[in-house]
């Protein structure tokens, strides 16, 4: 009798001393969790504001070929301040658009040759863009063959309250001249095939934005937030016009992708859910656990005796 007592009080003890060390360590880790926890969203938030700051040193360009009669080509961007920096786009067909590339402030070239030409060919269109800090680009080729030409589109900075800001540009050579409403707001009219309007104001809201020529006409649901900023692209497409709705840089804190098939761009990883209250919560299970099986294991060892 006085053996069993004595090994159920031994498993009892033991129960209680592996009960006690594994919530000493739950305790433990639930105080200095928090605080390696907070210390980490910290150094995450200093990380995102410094590169948050080198962001606004960096400029933005993209790319469009927007020549209807003009073949594929690969495109060219390359520093003319005495950086290696070079990009180029391969088989770039018309209506195709890269997604915003990040680059240094200063100056690039940019030339645009038949698709598969070597770098060393005479290029199809070239032209310059200078690159300041904070501002994005649209660097488009435009006109038809005989006339291509390459034209630099700056985004507004700042957008009117409450409004949003469209640019046209007209590609089309099946109407030579184009108008576009959304809603009731004119935003080109009678526009010629290889030109562009200015940026002009348009109510914040979801409208039909309507491109039509002589014979053609196309219609489609654009959403236009308030402080954003859009490019318009009036195509001809396989069954008449088209109308590509291109979102600018300026207005969003994350550069956004052109809907295209060839670019550049890519995408920040998210932040998961915080895995503290999950560790926490298991290591508490894992005591619960502990305990149980030294009180089962004592129960058996008396029964035993």
């Amino acid at each position: 009798m006085q053996t069993t007592i004595t090994a159920r009080r031994l498993a009892d003890s033991t129960a209680a001393r592996l009960a006690a060390s594994v919530t000493l360590a739950v305790t433990l880790f639930a105080l200095v969790a928090p605080a390696a926890s907070a210390q980490t969203a910290d150094n995450s938030a200093r990380l995102a504001h410094q590169s948050a700051s080198a962001h606004a040193a960096d400029g933005w360009v993209r790319l469009a070929h927007l020549s209807p009669n003009t073949p594929a080509v690969d495109v060219y961007l390359l520093s003319l301040g005495g950086s290696a920096t070079q990009t180029i786009l391969k088989h770039v067909s018309y209506g195709n658009v890269s997604q915003f590339q990040t680059v240094a402030p200063g100056l690039y070239g940019v030339a645009m040759r038949s698709a598969g030409a070597p770098a060393s060919a005479t290029p199809l269109v070239s032209g310059n863009v200078k690159v300041v800090p904070g501002n994005a680009y649209t660097v488009a080729a435009l006109g038809p063959t005989a006339k291509l030409r390459l034209s630099v589109f700056p985004d507004p900075q700042t957008t009117p309250a409450g409004s949003a800001l469209v640019q046209v540009i007209q590609t089309s050579v099946q109407q030579g001249k184009v108008s576009v409403t959304a809603g009731s707001t004119q935003l080109a009219a009678n526009l010629a095939s290889g030109n562009a309007t200015r940026f002009v104001a348009a109510p914040a809201g979801t409208w039909t934005v309507r491109a039509f020529g002589s014979t053609q006409a196309t219609s489609e649901k654009v959403s236009l937030a308030a402080s954003t900023v859009h490019t318009l692209v009036v195509l001809d497409g396989p069954h008449g016009l088209d109308l590509d709705d291109l979102v600018n840089a300026a207005g969003s804190t994350v550069m956004p992708k052109a809907g295209v098939q060839t670019g550049f761009g890519g995408a920040a990883a998210r932040p998961g859910a915080p895995l503290v209250p999950w560790v926490v919560a298991g290591l508490a299970g894992l005591a619960l656990m502990v305990v149980g099986l030294a009180r089962l294991a004592s129960r058996r060892q008396s029964h035993v005796s």
